[in-house]
C-alpha cells in the first residue's frame, strides 16, 4: 500500500465516486497549476545553486546590492531578486492553499490501493479448464477457486488524532460473500487508546492466521495451501485490542466467527487472536487461535471450538522459508453420525492436524522458484474440518441415514468403504512468479493433490480416485 500523489487520488476517486465529477475538473485545474509551479521552483533553485556557486563578490559592492535589493523590493534576500522572492511567496500561498483543499475535500490522510488478478486453472478431476475471474463466491469454496480471481480496492483513512479507518471492497470473491457481508472484504476502525501503539479495534476483519495471506500481492502462489484452504476461519465480526510492544504485537477480538450476525439462540461469540513476535531482522514466529462457539452444519448453530496454529518465517538473501503447524476440533463437527436406528442421528467431535511449509528461492532478482508441501490428519469420524461437515443427514420421507462428503475438496470418508474414517490429505505445489515491472507479477505452477482414500470425485465417470491434478497461471496488477 502506498500514498498516491494528488493526481492518482483525484483520478480514484472519481472512477469510484461518479458525483465528483465537478471536483475532479477543479483537480486537474489545481494539478496542472502545481505542475507548472514545481517547474518553476526547480528553474528558481537552479540559479540559487549557480549563485551559491560564485566567488564572494567585495562587501561594498554586496552591501550596495542589498541596498538596491531593499529599495526596489522591500527586503533583500541573498542569492534571489525581487520578482523571484515574489514568485516564491506566490508559490508559498498556492501550496497552503492546495493543502487546505486536500483536506476540506477529505483527501488528507487518505490512501488507496487495490488489484485485479486474473488466472486460468485446469482441473483434471473436475473436468474444467478456463479463465476465472470474478466468479460468484455464493458457489462455494473450493480449493481451485479459494479467493483467487479478484478486483479489490482498498481505501483507508488516519485523521490527524491516529484513528484509522479501513474499508476493503472485493465483489464476488471477498470474505464478505462467504459470511453475508456482500463485497465488503473488510469495514473496521482502529482507535488509539493511551497512544498510537494501544487500540481499540472494530468492525469486520479478515481471518490472521497462519504464515500465508489472502492477498496475491502477498501470497507467492496463485493457490494457497491445504491449512489455509480448510483449516482455518474466513472473518471476524467484533471488537478488541490491537497492541504493540516492541518486536511484539498482539490483536485479539471477542467476534462471531463467520457470520456478520448471530442467529436466534446463539449468545456466545467466540474469542480470536493472534500474537506475533519480530525476532530479527530475517526471523520471526507467530501464533493464532480461536475459542468458542462457530458455526456448524451439522446442527444448523453454532458449536464450540478450538483451533490453534504456529507458524514461523526466515527470509535472507535470496532464500524464503516459512512453515505453519496446526491443530483443530469442533463439537459435533464430524461428517459421518451415528445412526440411532429409531430414525435419529448423533453428530460426533470432529478433530485434525496437519501442516505445511513453502520454499522459495530467487533465481534471479525477479524470478522467484518455489516449491510447497501440505497434509493434513482428518480420519475421526468420518472427516469433518472447520466450516466442512453436514454432508450427512437423515432423509425425512424414508428416515434413511444419507452419507455424503466434499468430493471437491476431498474432504470425509470413502462412500464405497469405511464410513468411520476420514481421508487424510495431502497436496504438493511447484511453481515460480516473476516481477515484471513494479506493478505486474506473472505466477505459474503445477499442483498434485492426493489423499489415504478415493475421495476426490471424477466428474466424467461419477466415480472417486485418490489424486488430482492442477495448473493453474495468474497475473497480478496492483498499485
Amino acid at each position: 500500500m502506498r500514498t498516491w500523489k494528488l493526481s492518482a487520488v483525484a483520478v480514484a476517486v472519481a472512477a469510484a465516486f461518479p458525483g465528483v465529477t465537478q471536483a475532479q475538473s477543479t483537480n486537474d485545474a489545481v494539478l496542472k497549476e502545481l505542475q507548472d509551479l514545481k517547474a518553476r521552483v526547480m528553474e528558481l533553485e537552479k540559479k540559487l545553486k549557480e549563485a551559491e556557486a560564485k566567488p564572494a563578490a567585495p562587501a561594498a559592492a554586496a552591501a550596495g546590492g542589498a541596498a538596491a535589493g531593499a529599495a526596489a523590493g522591500g527586503s533583500a534576500q541573498w542569492g534571489m531578486t525581487p520578482d523571484q522572492v515574489q514568485e516564491f511567496n506566490r508559490i508559498a500561498v498556492k501550496t497552503e492553499a492546495t493543502e487546505d483543499n486536500l483536506e476540506a475535500w477529505g483527501f488528507k490522510g487518505l490512501t488507496i490501493s487495490g488489484y485485479i488478478e486474473p488466472v486460468f486453472i485446469y482441473n483434471k478431476r473436475q473436468d474444467r479448464a478456463g479463465f476465472q475471474f470474478l466468479n460468484s463466491q455464493a458457489d462455494g469454496y473450493f480449493y481451485d477457486t479459494s479467493y483467487m480471481g479478484a478486483a479489490v480496492i482498498d481505501f483507508t483513512k488516519e485523521t490527524d488524532s491516529g484513528t484509522r479507518w479501513k474499508l476493503t471492497l472485493s465483489p464476488q470473491r471477498g470474505v464478505g460473500e462467504l459470511i453475508g457481508a456482500g463485497p465488503v472484504q473488510e469495514a473496521s476502525v482502529s482507535i488509539p487508546l493511551s497512544d498510537l501503539q494501544t487500540r481499540l479495534l472494530i468492525g469486520q476483519v479478515p481471518d490472521w492466521s497462519g504464515y500465508e495471506y489472502q492477498q496475491p500481492t502477498l501470497n507467492p502462489f496463485t493457490t494457497h495451501n491445504l491449512l489455509f484452504d480448510l483449516t482455518l476461519p474466513t472473518a471476524y465480526t467484533g471488537a478488541g485490542v490491537d497492541i504493540m510492544r516492541g518486536k511484539w504485537w498482539t490483536r485479539a477480538m471477542i467476534a462471531n466467527i463467520n457470520t456478520t450476525a448471530q442467529a436466534p439462540g446463539d449468545k456466545s461469540p467466540a474469542l480470536a487472536y493472534r500474537v506475533d513476535y519480530s525476532k530479527g531482522e530475517f526471523d520471526g514466529f507467530g501464533f493464532a487461535g480461536v475459542s468458542g462457539k462457530t458455526p456448524n452444519y451439522n446442527t444448523g448453530g453454532n458449536t464450540t471450538s478450538n483451533i490453534f496454529e504456529f507458524d514461523a518465517y526466515y527470509i535472507r538473501g535470496d532464500w524464503t522459508l516459512q512453515g505453519q503447524v496446526a491443530y483443530g476440533q469442533q463439537k459435533q463437527g464430524a461428517i459421518t453420525p451415528v445412526d440411532n436406528g429409531d430414525g435419529t442421528i448423533s453428530y460426533r467431535d470432529s478433530r485434525w492436524y496437519g501442516f505445511s511449509g513453502l520454499v522459495g528461492y530467487n533465481a534471479t532478482p525477479r524470478l522467484q522458484l518455489l516449491a510447497r508441501a501440505d497434509y493434513i490428519n482428518n480420519e475421526k469420524n468420518g472427516g469433518g474440518l472447520f466450516g466442512y461437515n453436514g454432508y450427512s443427514f437423515i432423509d425425512e420421507e424414508s428416515g434413511a441415514v444419507s452419507y455424503g462428503n466434499d468430493g471437491r475438496n476431498g474432504i470425509g470418508p470413502n462412500l464405497d468403504g469405511d464410513l468411520n474414517k476420514g481421508a487424510n490429505r495431502y497436496a504438493l505445489t511447484v511453481g515460480m512468479k516473476y516481477a515484471f515491472n513494479q506493478n505486474t507479477t506473472f505466477k505459474a505452477e503445477m499442483r498434485y493433490d492426493g489423499a489415504d482414500q478415493a475421495v476426490f470425485e471424477d466428474i466424467k465417470n461419477g466415480g472417486y480416485k485418490k489424486s488430482n491434478y492442477l495448473l493453474g497461471a495468474s497475473v497480478v496488477v496492483f498499485f
